[in-house]
């Protein structure tokens, strides 16, 4: 796509890779743009079934680009003027992202990367990275990125990392919630097939719906959750995708999704 995002489609699966390691995976418009773009076309790609986010380097994403980034900043490609607006449609098109996606945590995590890796459905890190909230010792906060975090850091864990910034092990990271997963580095590859491969037996439009009533349920009152909830179910029975699922075990065979 651009040299600070790379999209490649293997198989089912598209992976979005950050690729600017001189500069850590900072985010700035330039990786934020092209980012937002790949998660829209997979999106719009049916053969897609999972998106991969990873990067390239020792490091995963080390949040904004710091230069010109703060009062009277000039440099062009910072963060400050258009990077809070498009990291909000970046974590947006994760979080509604009608197929699953995987953080593949290579290396280490700072700032707006922690919202990414947040933001997505399953995460895997290795042993070896590192995770820092770093925005208060640079005299800022966790603004945007503190809403994809909080939906899945428990809250003693989130006031420690976020008000010390203090830089803790991917162990601690999976413990506050940001994590499903922490392996060592040669097996992060392993453990992101496994998951594809078992996300790939469900029903994609089954995937999508469980997608959003875990996003939505939660926030909905207990009446409102039944009711929806249960028209939800009486249309995914009514589908084609249930008929081909429930004919396929029933008959012992696999199911070919329609």
């Amino acid at each position: 796509m651009t040299e600070a995002v790379r999209y490649e489609v293997a198989g089912a699966v598209a992976t979005l890779t950050l690729d600017r390691p001189e500069r850590r995976n900072a985010l700035n418009p330039d990786t934020l743009g092209p980012l937002h773009e790949g998660l829209q076309r997979a999106a719009a790609d049916d053969a897609v079934r999972v998106v991969v986010l990873t990067g390239s380097g020792n490091t995963f994403c080390s949040g904004a680009d710091l230069r010109g980034a703060g009062p009277g900043g000039a440099e062009p490609d910072g963060f400050a003027a258009e990077g809070p607006a498009l990291l909000v449609a970046v974590l947006e098109a994760l979080l509604d992202h009608p197929k699953p996606t995987i953080a593949r945590v290579q290396g280490h995590v700072a700032g707006g990367g922690n919202g990414l890796v947040a933001a997505c459905d399953l995460a895997v890190a290795a042993a070896t990275a590192r995770f820092a909230f770093s925005e208060v010792r640079i005299g800022v906060a966790p603004a945007v990125v503190s809403v994809a975090c909080l939906r899945v850091m428990a809250p003693r864990d989130a006031a420690e990392l976020m008000l010390t910034g203090e830089r803790v092990g991917a162990e601690r990271a999976r413990v506050a919630g940001l994590l499903t997963a922490v392996v060592e580095p040669e097996a992060l590859d392993a453990t992101v097939a496994a998951w594809v491969e078992q996300l790939c037996l469900g029903g994609p439009a089954a995937i999508a719906a469980t997608k959003e009533l875990l996003s939505r349920v939660p926030g909905l009152g207990r009446a409102e959750a039944f009711a929806w909830t249960a028209s939800l179910s009486a249309s995914l029975f009514a589908g084609a995708e249930a008929a081909e699922g429930i004919a396929a075990y029933l008959g012992h065979r696999p199911p070919t999704w329609p």
